[in-house]
Order: C-alpha cells, then sequence, then structure tokens
C-alpha cells in the first residue's frame, strides 16, 4: 500500500474531536503565525468543512482561550513554599522555552478574558510562592509584572533576532561591522568585536544575567514589606 494511501486512511480511522481540533490549531500557528489561524485554514488541515468545527468549538475567541491554557499547561507551575527565587528562576525559564516553542503566544497569554484551570493554576501558584516568601500583597502584584515584562520582553526580542544560538550572530553582524570601519560608531564597534563577536557568544546568555539582577532587586522588597 502507497503511504500516501496509509495516511489517507489513518486521517480517516482518526475522529474529530476538540483535543484534535485545538492540537491541528496550534500546529497551525507554531508553523505560519497567528494570523494564519482561521476557521477555514483549521479546516483545510483538518481536511473537514468549517461548519465541522463548531461541534467542537464556539468560535476562534474559544479557540484563542483554549491555546492560551494549552500553553500554560507547558509551562512549570512554581511550588508554593518552595525557596522563591529558585522557583521564580525556574518559572522564568519555563515560560520562555514555551515562548519559544510557540512566539505567536507572546502577544496573547496576557490577553484573554476568559483564562482555563491551567492559566489560573499557575498565576495562582507564582503568587502563593510570593506570599509565602514575604512579600506584601501590593509587592507580589509589582514583582510578578516586572518579572512578566522583563520575561516576555526578552522572548519577543529573542523571536525577532536574525539568528539563534551560540556563535551565529557572525553570519548577520560582519556585514555590519563593515559599516564601522570609518571610525565614527566606536561604541558599536567595540561591543561587536570585544563581546559579539567572541567565540560562544549567545544572546540568550543575557537572559539569565538580567533576571539575576531583578530577582535581586527584588529580595529587598521582602524586608520592606
Amino acid at each position: 500500500m502507497k503511504s500516501k494511501e496509509i495516511r489517507e486512511k489513518s486521517t480517516a480511522r482518526t475522529p474529530l474531536n476538540r483535543e484534535r481540533v485545538l492540537t491541528c490549531a496550534v500546529s497551525i500557528a507554531d508553523r505560519d503565525g497567528m494570523g494564519a489561524l482561521t476557521m477555514r485554514s483549521l479546516a483545510t488541515a483538518l481536511e473537514v468543512k468549517p461548519m465541522s468545527l463548531y461541534y467542537y468549538v464556539a468560535n476562534k475567541g474559544e479557540i484563542l482561550d483554549a491555546l492560551v491554557d494549552m500553553v500554560y499547561a507547558e509551562i512549570d507551575v512554581p511550588t508554593v513554599g518552595g525557596e522563591w527565587s529558585n522557583e521564580m528562576r525556574r518559572r522564568a525559564g519555563s515560560v520562555r522555552e514555551a515562548l519559544g516553542r510557540h512566539p505567536w503566544a507572546i502577544g496573547l497569554l496576557e490577553s484573554r478574558t476568559a483564562p482555563g484551570p491551567a492559566t489560573l493554576r499557575h498565576h495562582d501558584a507564582t503568587l502563593g510562592v510570593l506570599r509565602a516568601a514575604g512579600f506584601s500583597v501590593k509587592s507580589a502584584a509589582h514583582a510578578y509584572a516586572l518579572l512578566d515584562s522583563y520575561t516576555y520582553g526578552f522572548a519577543m526580542q529573542e523571536a525577532a533576532l536574525p539568528f539563534t544560538g551560540p556563535d551565529t550572530a557572525a553570519s548577520v553582524t560582519d556585514p555590519i561591522v563593515q559599516m564601522f570601519a570609518s571610525g565614527e560608531y566606536p561604541h558599536l564597534m567595540e561591543i561587536a568585536t570585544e563581546h559579539v563577536l567572541q567565540p560562544g557568544y549567545d544572546f540568550g546568555d543575557e537572559f539569565g544575567i538580567g533576571l539575576e539582577l531583578i530577582l535581586e532587586s527584588l529580595s529587598r522588597w521582602i524586608d520592606e514589606g
């Protein structure tokens, strides 16, 4: 039997259900971005008629709510009672990793008004860790907002870069460095040659450096209340 026929028979045997619809929606968004996700494109990918989807989801808004909750379900839930800075460090790293897998979610995670159980569990645990550590209600809210602003902002910047991983910046920055030869931009030349173009440079390392500065600053709020 030909592979195409096997795939077609396998698809035919797989019943349409809510989980399959949402999993396919994530795949479309991961591959082509959120702008490519429509009820029609989803139906096409599932090889069904668009009206068939409405047995499982009311509209695209419900899909977006579910997708946000699916992303939160991938993020490590902080342990209330654990050492707060370790829990926030673990959480921030997990959020960054999830957003790296699903960059379309960067601007979506905090935009929905019907949060699901994974979302609520995550938010409650994060606040619980901060409160158990001695942050006041107000300072816990401030700390949470600051950590998320940094993590989401870094993930957005990381997703936009034209290079990823260690020793990949040179392919992009080498042509730019040639523009610095006139000496008009000495500080850009300095950081390029003495930092960015050095062996092992990885922009991702900046994440941990910035996070540690934030955690160190936040620790002062515990004593202040």
